[in-house]
């Protein structure tokens, strides 16, 4: 589950924990580009024809990242909407956010198809007057689109699992899709004969299986979302969310298919032999995405951390996540770097082994990622920095970076190598001078970003008042508790909603604010940045203000440099729990347990990112303290200890 995968991370040292983290994302991003690559390899090695084959399946390349792109957009904006709204318990709009999720994916296939219908054969022939080349680009290009919705579909129910923890069921349905892929294309090519058709049909046969895998996944798992038809219908509102989120990842994954689209116009100019030149970089950039997804891997990791520690305003953790997620990109790359060097030919003649691809292709395609790798180490840079300015609420600068290293240094650089006379060799270097070029500029913004929103975080002072912060297993009375010790000891009591009026009272809150942007901005449990932020804010506010009793909320880690801090926390087992919480609300055992689990995994979850330790783990806490003792017991122990301090 996600909550428990947090708990583990928050215990972990920050130069361990980018990796850890960033290992499952580099899978991840990789097997989504693995379907176009093991379709090339196949096609590659069709015999006589594999190299024109090959050349086909790179004019059609751009379509299919525009397609992940549009999806990688969307899921990211509905992740983000359907985590804050999981968070919230506003069950309604999380139904909602869903039911758009899966009207935005039947709209966007709808464009897709009217593109494979009436645009694949315009589209291919952009880039080549060569008939053979044409007719199996658009067949491959067509069915692909045309049939594109178990992609679209997928990256939609995948984030429905990853928004409620089941990270590991959607890694499930993704391998389970490509594994069929890979079968299948062997299949079709070869013993039925079915060519670059034989290609398409598997890979979407895969992605078929991957989306019904998923739902599957959704529909039996998933109690957390609604999937009733009924929510299936368009909200501006909601959409205009999603994309307010997603825009900027569509619009950088894009730009992948501009460059790829670019790229072969480019070299469609240059006097040599075209089936070599294209087919090679066809080869290449596929090969080469290993290397670019496990950069974005690390990238979202990184946004994943520094986002949550720049809402707390934590400089030390903002700079050790800087530091250790630029180092551990760059060595994962050098890594990389060093494999593609070593074993360039084996990679490359993957695609010729059946001899379809010719020596020539294979021999040129080896200089390519050679001359190409030695860019890697500075593509992980500048995309490792596009993760830190994500996460410190650049939009601007991060899409500023990739228009650099994708088009602007790429498309120049490339036509002028392409005038020369040794095109074939000299044409390589266009990546590891853009990349290198990039870099350097990305630094410069780096240190910039750096200096406008991080470099003057300064920790407030906290007042040495008397703060007794409660954290509690739902089910313990703990609230309850926290104001029998207030009211013994004569203090003020803050729970939510005291929170809440006290922001109100010290103007904290805008009065034109509905309850749902208060709770939305202030007070909600989710991990999103400007609640932390406000909230932070407004409880070491109270702190400062004298002495109090603050029930839950992380005030423990946020006060932690208050010397007359008193942190405890309140456990009981489940069954003492289920009992409690079925006689103070009516719930029957079935429901009483299910809030319960609920609960508490949400608390965990908040306090393993926030505080980056485990919640509930005594070495963490002044007071461990067991509720079946009574109320009474328990606020007499705080109170004793507290005298006694």
């Amino acid at each position: 589950m996600k909550e428990e995968r947090q708990n583990k991370m928050a215990i972990t040292p920050m130069n361990k924990l980018i990796l850890k983290m960033g290992l499952p994302m580099i899978v991840s991003m990789v097997l989504q580009a693995l379907y176009n690559v093991i379709d090339s390899i196949f096609v590659a090695n069709m015999g006589s024809i594999g190299a024109i084959a090959n050349q086909a399946l790179t004019y059609a390349f751009p379509i299919q990242i525009m397609i992940i792109a549009i999806g990688v957009g969307t899921g990211v904006g509905l992740n983000a909407l359907l985590s804050k709204s999981l968070g919230e318990k506003d069950r309604e709009k999380v139904n909602r956010i869903a039911g758009n999720g899966i009207f935005l994916s039947i709209c966007i296939y709808l464009v897709f198809l009217l593109f494979g219908l009436f645009g694949s054969r315009w589209f291919i022939s952009l880039f080549t007057e060569d008939k053979e080349i044409i007719e199996m680009g658009t067949t491959y290009l067509k069915i692909c689109t045309c049939f594109s919705l178990g992609s679209i579909g997928y990256t939609v129910y995948e984030r429905f699992l990853q928004a409620t923890g089941k990270t590991m069921l959607s890694t499930i349905s993704q391998i389970s899709g490509a594994v069929v892929n890979i079968v299948l294309d062997y299949v079709f090519i070869y013993p039925l004969k079915m060519g670059v058709a034989g290609a398409a049909w598997a890979t979407i046969i895969g992605q078929f299986v991957s989306l019904f895998i998923a739902m599957y996944f959704h529909y039996k798992k998933n109690i957390e979302i609604n999937g009733n038809i009924k929510y299936i219908k368009p909200n501006i509102d909601l959409i205009k969310d999603i994309y307010s989120i997603g825009v900027s990842a569509s619009l950088m994954q894009a730009l992948l298919a501009v460059m790829m689209a670019g790229m072969n116009a480019i070299l469609g100019l240059a006097k040599v032999n075209q089936t070599v030149l294209i087919g090679s970089f066809g080869i290449y950039y596929k090969i080469q995405q290993i290397a670019l997804f496990s950069a974005f891997g690390l990238s979202n990791t990184i946004i994943s951390i520094l986002s949550f520690n720049y809402g707390m305003q934590d400089k030390k953790r903002i700079n050790d996540c800087i530091k250790y997620g630029i180092i551990d990109t760059i060595i994962v790359t050098l890594v990389i770097s060093i494999l593609f060097e070593l074993f360039a030919y084996p990679l490359a003649n993957l695609f010729g082994m059946a001899g379809g691809t010719s020596k020539e292709i294979i021999k040129v395609c080896v200089k390519a990622l050679r001359i190409s790798s030695i860019g890697f180490i500075f593509m992980g840079i500048s995309i490792a920095i596009q993760g830190v300015l994500q996460s410190i609420r650049y939009a601007l600068r991060p899409l500023i970076i990739s228009l650099l290293r994708l088009t602007i240094f790429v498309f120049p650089i490339a036509y002028l190598f392409t005038k020369t006379n040794n095109v074939t060799e000299i044409v390589w270097w266009t990546f590891p001078i853009s990349e290198f070029l990039t870099s350097i500029i990305s630094l410069f913004i780096l240190k910039d970003s750096y200096n406008n929103k991080i470099k003057n975080i300064k920790n407030s002072k906290i007042k040495n008042n008397l703060i007794i912060s409660i954290s509690r297993e739902h089910g313990t009375n703990g609230k309850e508790i926290g104001r029998l010790v207030a009211k013994k000891l004569n203090i003020p009591f803050y729970d939510k909603e005291e929170i809440k009026k006290f922001a109100i009272q010290n103007k904290m809150i805008d009065n034109n604010y509905t309850e749902e942007e208060i709770y939305d901005k202030f007070l909600s449990l989710d991990v999103k940045k400007e609640a932390i932020i406000n909230q932070a804010k407004v409880i070491k506010k109270i702190a400062n203000n004298g002495d109090a009793v603050i029930i839950g909320r992380c005030a423990d880690y946020i006060l932690n440099d208050n010397d007359n801090l008193v942190k405890v926390f309140i456990y009981a087992p489940l069954d003492y729990k289920i009992k409690n919480i079925m006689k103070n609300y009516g719930d029957n055992e079935k429901e009483a347990k299910k809030h319960i689990i609920a609960s508490d995994k949400s608390r965990a979850a908040y306090y393993g990112v926030i505080a980056n330790k485990v919640w509930g783990d005594k070495n963490n806490y002044d007071l461990c303290i067991d509720a079946r003792i009574g109320n009474e017991n328990v606020v007499k122990i705080i109170c004793n200890y507290i005298k006694n301090k």
